[in-house]
Order: structure tokens, then C-alpha cells, then sequence
């Protein structure tokens, strides 16, 4: 299976003057459930390059073996310290897509036509398109074949306002992630704060916060599988 990661390119939380990123956890553990799977991973970002880590994701509350493990691996290091660009990368070359959160995604995904057109390519193919936490932000612009946003009718979850009032940062990202979903269709699926939750539907697949990221890669090889199966 050939899985392209999408992470943020974006490293300010609004003009708080704190960095964000992408979180580690949801990247560590959903790219090593993966990768140890036998999967073929391409790490891109909108800008390429070093792709910015949320600094409190990297804080020892936060540690799991998978963010231990990444830590640790220079080699994986590197590939995330080295990102593709994500201009140069096509869904033709790709089974599945997984979207992992953090703040970040929440300003350099939705107006970002390089993301729009890729993802929207992976569900005209029928490809798996999954993301996590603040990970679906890459889905608030996107439309299907008769022009109406992809998410429309579809069940789903995500970071939830809950969530996110929680946090506390409810007045520093640009929209309401739960919110914006509801308002363009989304059959929008809340669990409690900070319980692990996963959808899919179709094809596509999300997860409600870091601690969805799991069954989420869970999900993903769930599909990726069956997709093959089919295929054969």
C-alpha cells in the first residue's frame, strides 16, 4: 500500500505568538502502525521541507512509545525534517491519504488550492482519504462531481468545539473545526472530550482527537485491505 501523510507547513497559533505545528503523537503512532505494516509512506507538506512540530506535543505528557520511538529515529527524523513538496505529488500515485492534526491545518489547509485539488483527486479515484483531530480542516473546501462540499450527508467527527473550548483556544483558530463541518452538511458524530472516536464512511475515514489516532491507522489498513481484496 502507497500512503502519502500530509502535514502542516505551519508553525504560528494565530498572533498569539506560540508555535503549533503538527502534533506528534498523531503523526508517530498512525506512521509507524503503517509503515510497520508494510506500507510505502511519502511525507508531504504545502511548503516542503521541515515540517513544524507543535512544541507541546513534545512535552512528557504527551510521550507514548510511538513518540519515544520517533524521537530516537534519526532516519524518520529526516524524512519529516525533509518533507516533499506537496505540488510535486499526485493522487494517481497513491492508495490512501492520511491527514494527521495539530493546530497547524487549521490556517494553511482550507484556502490552499494544492490541498483542494490533490484530495479531490484521491476521491474521484476512490482512494482513501483519512484524517485526525484538527486533520480535517483539509476537507472544509472540497466538493464532489456535482459541486456540492464532499462532506455533505457524510458521517464524520473531529476536534470538537468541546474540545477545543477546553483547550482553551477557542478565540485564537480562525473557525470552530465542528462547527464549519455542521454548517456545510456533515453528519457531524461527538464523543466526550478527549475520548478515542473513529468514522468511516466510504472511503473516508476520520478520527476525533489525538486519541483516535490509533484505531484510525487501525481503520486506514482496514480499508486500504478490503480495497485490495476488491481489486483482486
Amino acid at each position: 500500500h502507497r500512503v502519502l501523510f500530509l502535514v502542516t507547513s505551519h508553525d504560528q497559533m494565530g498572533d498569539t505568538g506560540q508555535k503549533t505545528g503538527f502534533w506528534l503523537e498523531e503523526v508517530a503512532t498512525p506512521y509507524y502502525s503503517l509503515l510497520d505494516a508494510g506500507c510505502d509512506i511519502t511525507v508531504a507538506s504545502p511548503k516542503g521541507g521541515q515540517a513544524p512540530i507543535d512544541p507541546t506535543s513534545q512535552q512528557d505528557d504527551w510521550q507514548t512509545g510511538a513518540t519515544r520511538r520517533f524521537e530516537g529515529d534519526a532516519e524518520t527524523k529526516d524524512i519529516f525534517a525533509n518533507t516533499v513538496q506537496l505540488s510535486s505529488v499526485k493522487a494517481d500515485d497513491f492508495d490512501a491519504v492520511f491527514v494527521p492534526g495539530g493546530h497547524g491545518p487549521m490556517w494553511d489547509y482550507p484556502g490552499n488550492a494544492v490541498v483542494k485539488s490533490l484530495l479531490e483527486g484521491f476521491h474521484r479515484q476512490a482512494k482513501v482519504i483519512a484524517a485526525v483531530c484538527h486533520g480535517p480542516a483539509c476537507l472544509v473546501d472540497l466538493t464532489d462531481e456535482s459541486g456540492e462540499p464532499l462532506v455533505k450527508g457524510k458521517t464524520l467527527t473531529a476536534f470538537t468545539d468541546s474540545e477545543e473550548t477546553a483547550v482553551g483556544l477557542q478565540e485564537v483558530v480562525p473557525f470552530m473545526l465542528e462547527t464549519r463541518l455542521r454548517e456545510l452538511g456533515a453528519n457531524f458524530v461527538a464523543a466526550g472530550d478527549f475520548t478515542p472516536q473513529v468514522h468511516s464512511d466510504g472511503l473516508l475515514i476520520t478520527g476525533q482527537n489525538p486519541q483516535s489516532s490509533e484505531p484510525a491507522a487501525a481503520a486506514v489498513l482496514a480499508a486500504l485491505n478490503e480495497r485490495q481484496r476488491s481489486a483482486a
